[in-house]
């Protein structure tokens, strides 16, 4: 299938949710030979390819390691989020890097992870262990914001883990710590390590945290968009 790369040049966000409704449906193989970009061998050594391969078809530059959302013109970041036949996600979403140093003396309202999360693309992805990676198809794209009551939990959540970063509990903080937002580790592999604050200001090595958002969370914003997932048997978003 071959089609060209839409432009970089992004007007609007209904313009965005149109090229991204507009790949609904396909296959990752079929997008990835529209671009020509070869599928990854062993897809589970290429956690970032589908985000990358899904934000090349939406004609998005790469921005990663960038503090801001994925296209600041619209203040949007765009998620993938792989979910099961039945439409629900299968593993919690990554937001930003927890920066340990920075962390104490930011503030929500300007903090990295609330940039990421004002305004998010989602673009479902079938994730199912008996489809080939390449036969795996992309589903309805949506555009969410949080509510008053989601911003306020994820606020909540946010700064509670500035707490305990902020008094050298980074080493003892892990996936159990908040309703929406929680942390978890962020690295490559377990050989990882940053330096950081521990008790009484004594440097201390971890491996790198991530913010992600908890895979309930995201379920119930799937099965928000599509209701139809609570019918029987449930129809997911492709």
């Amino acid at each position: 299938m071959g089609t060209s790369l839409p432009s970089a040049s992004i007007a609007s966000e209904d313009e965005l949710l149109s090229r991204a409704r507009g790949i609904g449906g396909r296959t990752l193989a079929e997008i990835a030979a529209s671009l020509a970009e070869p599928l990854p061998v062993d897809p589970r050594r290429a956690k970032g390819f589908v985000g990358e391969l899904v934000e090349r078809a939406l004609g998005v530059p790469s921005r990663t390691g960038v503090a801001g959302p994925d296209v600041p013109s619209l203040g949007l970041e765009i998620k993938t989020i792989p979910v099961r036949r039945d439409g629900r996600p299968r593993e919690s979403t990554f937001v930003c890097t927890l920066a340990l140093g920075l962390l104490p003396s930011e503030r929500w309202d300007t903090s990295r992870a609330r940039a990421k999360l004002a305004r998010v693309l989602w673009v479902p992805i079938e994730h199912d262990r008996r489809l080939a990676f390449g036969d795996r198809r992309v589903g309805s794209a949506f555009v969410w914001s949080p509510s008053p009551d989601e911003e306020e939990a994820l606020r909540e959540d946010w700064e509670r883990v500035q707490h305990v970063v902020a008094l050298g509990g980074i080493a003892s903080l892990d996936a159990r710590v908040g309703s929406i937002l929680q942390v978890r580790p962020k690295a490559r592999d377990g050989v990882a390590r940053v330096r950081a604050a521990g008790d009484h200001d004594a440097p201390v090595s971890v491996m790198p945290r991530g913010f992600y958002l908890r895979a309930s969370f995201t379920r119930s914003l799937v099965e928000r968009t599509f209701p139809r997932l609570g019918a029987s048997p449930p129809r997911p978003p492709w």
